[in-house]
């Protein structure tokens, strides 16, 4: 009995709340729960037409141009046909102030309606105007003419770059990156290789190879010249014989320290830097122990040598590593910000297993710029290091592979900022807002 009267206590709840709900609730009315929605498709009509010429080759011309008449029938079977519409065409003209004007300069419908009527707006750009973009190059505004150096040493192999090889990245950089620079140089051996690193690869009228940008596009290899090898005449820059059984890792302390003799940027593109040396020739028998040939390990000991070169320290063999994974990472809101105006669109989500610890900072007297995606345990998935002195600098992408270049791009522009000139010639009077009216006839 007494489970019996908390049922009906329950039921009598439930009634007197489903009575106060249904007298207070605002319903919609029977057009927005079962109808169209006027406008979504007045929207959806206007990129339709659009998309296939038929508002550009119209609003601009004169109301008594038969393309009128043609637009009217588009509109006509784009739409259902209890729908009606109203089509107005507004010019747009700006003041000094850039106070923006609408004059009405055609309409056309094929019924009257009343209030209960939706509209979208649409912007058309008249087929007569021109944009432009040039980019400011890069150390313009310095007054500098920095040359942009790409590694494509025919002689070399690449590691890191599952899928593609140094020389294929670097004609794509070529392409994505010689218009923000003055000059731009393939290197195309470890022969031309050496002839930069003693400051004499130099394209016409620059005077010397200062403040140039160097990539490195093999990946966690770099190339290596033949005289830098053992037994040969700069074995005293590039071999260690009393480390490791012998390792290269005092060739990369020569390019930290020219990286900073000569005020260089050094991008390494993708994963670990500075873990190989790459000289088919020379390494022809020798493999990077997962049987790419034409190369040697020098492994966690390469980045340090070359930092110590940068900071100008000597060398000092070391092989505790800086780099480690941290997974997923997330590109910063400067860096999505950056992608918008420079028109460079890599995934905002990346995995790193290669970030640098934010300790090298402080041991190697850096400081961090351009960086491009957040910090994660205290490791730095994508960034520029820039010694303190204002010396060098080292752009490290220790992200996993594949490679992305515009993740190389993005980084170096992030960095040097150049400015992009955009234009517009014949603009005036030739923007235009469509505005279309949809009404539904016999609904409420």
């Amino acid at each position: 009995m007494m489970r019996t009267v908390e049922v009906i206590f329950v039921i009598a709840i439930l009634l007197t709340a489903f009575a106060i709900t249904t007298q207070f609730a605002v319903l919609p009315s029977p057009r927005q729960a079962f109808g169209t929605n006027l406008r979504e498709l007045s929207y959806s009509t206007l990129q339709t037409l659009d998309s296939k010429g038929i508002l550009t080759a119209t609003v601009f011309e004169d109301p008594s141009a038969p393309e009128w008449g043609d637009l009217q029938k588009a509109l006509s079977a784009c739409l259902p046909t209890n729908v009606v519409y109203n089509l107005s065409v507004y010019d747009l003209s700006a003041n000094s102030q850039g106070i923006v004007s609408y004059h009405l300069e055609n309409s056309i419908s094929d019924a009257s309606f009343g209030a209960d009527s939706d509209a979208a707006s649409y912007l058309v750009t008249s087929p007569d105007v021109t944009f432009t973009q040039d980019p400011q190059k890069v150390g313009e505004s310095t007054g500098q003419d920095v040359t942009l150096y790409i590694l494509n040493c025919a002689d070399a192999n690449g590691w890191w770059i599952t899928g593609y090889t140094g020389q294929s990245l670097a004609l794509d950089l070529y392409r994505l990156l010689s218009p923000y620079f003055t000059n731009t140089v393939l290197v195309n051996s470890t022969t031309e290789l050496s002839l930069l690193l003693d400051g004499n690869l130099l394209p016409a009228g620059v005077e010397n190879v200062n403040d140039a940008v160097v990539l490195n596009t093999f990946g966690e290899a770099v190339p290596i010249p033949g005289d830098y090898c053992e037994d040969r005449s700069r074995e005293d820059e590039g071999y260690d014989e009393y480390h490791d059984s012998g390792t290269y890792a005092k060739y990369f302390h020569t390019l930290g320290s020219l990286t900073r003799q000569y005020n260089w940027t050094w991008v390494s593109i993708v994963g670990y830097p500075f873990y190989y040396v790459s000289n088919t020739e020379y390494f022809v028998l020798d493999q990077n122990t997962y049987g790419i040939y034409g190369m040697e390990d020098v492994r966690t000991a390469g980045i340090n040598a070359f930092l110590q070169g940068l900071d100008g320290q000597d060398y000092d063999y070391d092989s505790n590593g800086p780099a480690g994974s941290v997974g997923g990472v997330q590109m910063t809101n400067e860096a999505l910000e950056l992608c918008d105006y420079y028109g460079i669109y890599p995934s905002p989500y990346q995995t790193s297993s290669r970030a640098l610890n934010q300790s090298i900072q402080g041991k190697y007297h850096l400081d961090r710029f351009a960086t491009l995606f957040d910090l994660k345990s205290g490791r730095i998935p994508v960034a520029t290091f820039r010694h303190q002195d204002g010396n060098g600098a080292l752009t490290a992408i220790g992200l996993t592979r594949i490679p992305d270049i515009r993740i190389t791009a993005l980084a170096i522009l992030m960095y040097y900022n150049p400015t992009i000139y955009r234009s517009e010639f014949g603009a005036s009077g030739t923007s235009r807002l469509v505005t279309l009216q949809l009404g539904q006839q016999g609904g409420t």
